[in-house]
């Protein structure tokens, strides 16, 4: 059978009356489209409404001028609801946690792994404990033995690089995702591109 052939046989195919299985074969199909539209415009409002609100999504990222804090000051900012703690360390400070071996700590964890910048330290500043605010923020409330924070309700303190070193908090203090746009602007919210 030649190619012309084997055409004028499908042609004729093509053109003969639908048969009643055809028919109910596009119906079926016509309606479950006509369905599948229908539940997702009936469904688009729901799922939409589970969006966070114009406000909740603003302050998804913070922006924290940096620039007038001085070595050994540190400021709290509020993102998400939650004190970030950010503390401009001095060389003193960065060469207290710079341990080899962190395997000795509650958490461990080393401090070149909670940094992008030896002398800035940000941290979500709730005790992973029972979510109290740790105090250390201001010179003279008490930092504890090892000089970064102290959570008066059950001892737990934490040091310079917010590592919990004693007390009853099972984690380090949480890093929130932040990334330095200049050298005097901070914005919290978003991580950092990662250099490959």
């Amino acid at each position: 059978m030649s190619t012309k052939q084997i055409l004028q046989k499908n042609a004729k195919k093509a053109l003969k009356k639908p048969t009643p299985q055809t028919r109910r074969d596009f119906l079926i199909l016509a309606s479950g489209a006509a369905g599948a539209v229908g539940a997702g415009s009936f469904l688009y409002p729901f799922v939409s409404s589970m969006n966070p609100a114009a406000d909740v999504a603003a302050a998804a990222e913070v922006d924290v001028d940096i620039k007038s804090l001085q070595l050994g000051q540190a400021i709290t900012v509020m993102w998400r609801g939650k004190p970030i703690f950010i503390r401009r360390r001095t060389p003193e400070e960065v060469q207290s946690v710079q341990e080899k071996d962190a395997s000795k700590f509650i958490d461990p964890e080393l401090d070149k792994d909670r940094i992008q910048k030896p002398e800035w330290l940000v941290v979500v500043g709730v005790c992973t404990h029972l979510g109290c605010v740790p105090s250390g923020q201001k010179p003279t409330d008490n930092r504890g033995e090892y000089g970064g924070w102290f959570c008066p309700c059950h001892g737990s303190a934490y040091d310079v690089s917010g590592r919990v070193r004693q007390g009853p908090a099972p984690k380090n203090l949480p890093i929130p995702p932040y990334m330095f746009l200049d050298d005097t602007t901070l914005r919290i919210g978003k991580e950092a591109p990662v250099n490959v």
